[in-house]
């Protein structure tokens, strides 16, 4: 990692410092959740075309063996996370972004390099799908905690969605990317698309050589000189900047009065309560990922194109489109987010996404009951209202919220146990749809009722249970969570009454909760004066 300084001494990574090098960090996260989309939408357009069908025949039409080979790779997804889990902490940011897409790489080379038809094709074909899972839930468990890490308060959830909306846009790219290759020679129809994430993962790895570790794990395991030159690039200042040495004093009394000092967090931390609620905030993020892949996303992401062929009666090709078309509102509306997180907040659009989500159900439902191809027509409506909805809301924030709702002590591993809870409910929704639907009514409309019933359910917990956390600093949502124990008030009213904090405030409000001992002054005293290279003092752990 080659750190340079500009003319106006502000240290640069790839030449850049600013926004311009935040804008770096969110196009890495960009990339990767595009590849993540990718990977989700890729075995769509592949699974019941000809040519897979004919290397891999335990597929045709058998229901069960289609849902394992495409959750599969939810599986790898669920140990991905798990691994981030357990090392994550020790292994910092970078080396697990790294870590990550070299795995996935393996993984898709695995599967284009499988010689079928036999069984011994199939079973590489899925071993290679399970270890590209594994790489892309290393990064998706990561990916989200160092982007707001290196993000300012007042753009981390327009950025972290993004991030997360970029999903949408990956899997519209594979969509249509499967659509062009259909038409390409056999073995070029089904290899082509799945060889094509290699692409995406390069890209991460590349851009990852020269963009900085996050400066809050960095100061959490003390390494205070190289998170202040990230912090000084990041800001775009230079290093002697006085703000930057506030900026220093506050984050470094914050890790300090939270236990989070060379950050030696066990699992067992993640189940404490009082001031810090650590297990409520990750109970938080958990089911925000959980309540995601039971809102029947993925029985809609995977399924559509044969949904179509077997309740409306199109045929493959039209089927497709359609599916194409349906990936293209998806990643439109997944765009909205990017806009509305900051101005209409977490809450609100977890609340519109939920509404809209259980009434497109319903009207999916209600719509195939007559068994007719006519009546089916409605239940497509309800396909691309759910998507809509879903793309614009539940999409990026299940990413954002655990992200930014854990304190630093405990977010490698809340955060990863939220993505933990994501790859569980994903593997279970996807090998259970095709055989729900074969199996629940005409034309499977038990299936969206079932679906629509759990969206009902899930209201009243986002209303009474998720606090708002828009605009705030990662630091004052400790607060609020301190606040709401102190005081005995629920989360959701503790962050409405919570005003919001100035950096210098928040070390003061923090020891008034019962969270920090230290006042920022006291703070500056655990730093030694040391002169850098330029003359100028940094603050140095003693």
């Amino acid at each position: 990692m080659g750190v340079k300084e500009n003319a106006a001494g502000v240290p640069t990574f790839w030449g850049q410092s600013g926004n311009t090098l935040q804008r770096l960090v969110t196009a890495v996260a960009t990339i990767d959740f595009l590849l993540f989309g990718y990977d989700q939408g890729v075995m769509s357009g592949i699974i019941s075309g000809a040519p897979f069908v004919s290397d891999f025949p335990q597929v045709d039409h058998n229901s069960q063996w289609q849902g394992f080979v495409v959750s599969i790779y939810a599986v790898g997804c669920f140990f991905g996370a798990l691994f981030i889990l357990t090392v994550g902490d020790k292994l910092g940011r970078r080396k697990a972004i790294f870590t990550g897409a070299t795995v996935m790489i393996i993984g898709v080379i695995i599967q284009i390099t499988c010689v079928p038809p036999s069984h011994g094709a199939t079973a590489q074909f899925i071993v290679g799908r399970f270890i590209t899972g594994i790489g892309n839930g290393i990064n998706t468990s990561t990916i989200p905690i160092w982007q707001a890490e290196c993000s300012h308060s007042h753009n981390r959830g327009k950025l972290i969605c993004i991030e997360g909306g970029n999903v949408a846009i990956g899997t519209l790219i594979a969509y249509w990317l499967d659509y062009g290759a259909s038409y390409g020679p056999h073995a070029f129809a089904w290899r082509f698309p799945i060889a094509f994430q290699i692409a995406f993962a390069l890209s991460v790895l590349i851009l990852m050589t020269n963009l900085p570790e996050s400066p809050r794990w960095l100061l959490s395991h003390n390494r205070v000189d190289e998170a202040t030159t990230i912090l000084a690039a990041l800001n775009g200042e230079s290093r002697s900047d006085p703000r930057l040495n506030t900026q220093l004093s506050n984050l470094r009394a914050a890790i300090r009065a939270s236990g989070q000092l060379d950050n030696k967090t066990k699992v067992s931390d993640l189940f404490t309560g009082g001031p810090t609620q650590h297990f409520r905030r990750m109970a938080l993020g958990f089911s925000s990922q959980m309540m995601q892949q039971l809102s029947g996303c993925n029985a809609v992401i995977y399924y559509f194109p044969i949904l179509f062929e077997t309740a409306i009666g199109t045929s493959p090709n039209t089927a497709l489109l359609l599916g194409g078309v349906n990936q293209i509102v998806y990643a439109l509306f997944a765009t909205t987010s990017w806009f509305a997180v900051e101005r209409v907040g977490r809450r609100k659009l977890y609340l519109i996404g939920t509404v809209g989500q259980c009434l497109s159900m319903v009207l999916t439902f209600g719509a195939l009951i007559p068994g007719t191809a006519s009546a089916a027509r409605g239940a497509a409506v309800g396909l691309f209202t759910y998507i809509a909805f879903f793309g614009a809301t539940w999409l990026p924030l299940p990413w954002l919220y655990p992200a930014e709702l854990n304190p630093l002590r405990t977010r490698a591993k809340a955060t990863a146990s939220s993505t933990v809870s994501n790859w569980l409910w994903n593997f279970f929704i996807v090998m259970i749809t095709p055989v729900l639907v074969a199996n629940t009514g005409t034309s499977g409309w038990g299936t969206y009722l079932f679906f629509g019933i759990l969206n009902a359910i899930f209201f009243p917990i986002i209303y009474f249970l998720y606090p708002e956390t828009a605009g705030r600093s990662l630091e004052e949502i400790d607060i609020i969570f301190a606040k709401g124990y102190t005081e005995n008030i629920s989360y959701v009213k503790a962050a409405e009454e919570l005003p919001f904090l100035a950096e210098s405030e928040v070390i003061d409000k923090a020891r008034e909760y019962g969270i920090d001992v230290q006042t920022e002054e006291h703070a500056g005293d655990q730093f030694a004066e040391k002169p850098s290279s330029d003359g100028s003092s940094l603050p140095q752990a003693v």
